[in-house]
């Protein structure tokens, strides 16, 4: 997958974060759920824009690991969404929750490779 689109993907994520806060109930304990994985969610988008433009290979690890720290805690927050029963149609949640795994694997995947490419210069 080329950095385009990952760009792409991530920033569809957001935008697919975004539609689930607007179809969240509004209770205090919802509200403060929609509130952190609306800023998850957009910061997965923006902050690998910013891993494309590194300078360098560890300032590329720095950046993507906290685009995967944002990534992993979409995924708790989906978590709790999923747990509380938010959200009717749990199919919408289960992409959701799919991609956001899908992303996690692939930020790891990338992060073990620079990582081994680093160790071994």
């Amino acid at each position: 997958m080329t950095n385009e689109q990952l760009k792409n993907r991530t920033k569809a994520f957001s935008l697919r974060i975004l539609e689930l806060v607007e179809i969240m109930p509004n209770s205090i304990s919802s509200r403060v759920v929609i509130n952190q994985l609306a800023k998850s969610g957009t910061s997965v988008g923006a902050n690998y824009r910013a891993v494309c433009r590194a300078r360098s290979d560890k300032e590329f690890v720095a950046k993507l690991n906290i685009v995967l720290e944002e990534a992993d805690e979409c995924q708790f927050w989906l978590e709790i969404i999923q747990e509380m029963n938010w959200i009717k149609q749990a199919s919408d949640l289960d992409l959701i929750m799919k991609e956001a795994s899908e992303l996690v694997a692939i930020f790891v995947s990338t992060l073990k490779t620079v990582n081994n490419r680093i160790n071994n210069k």
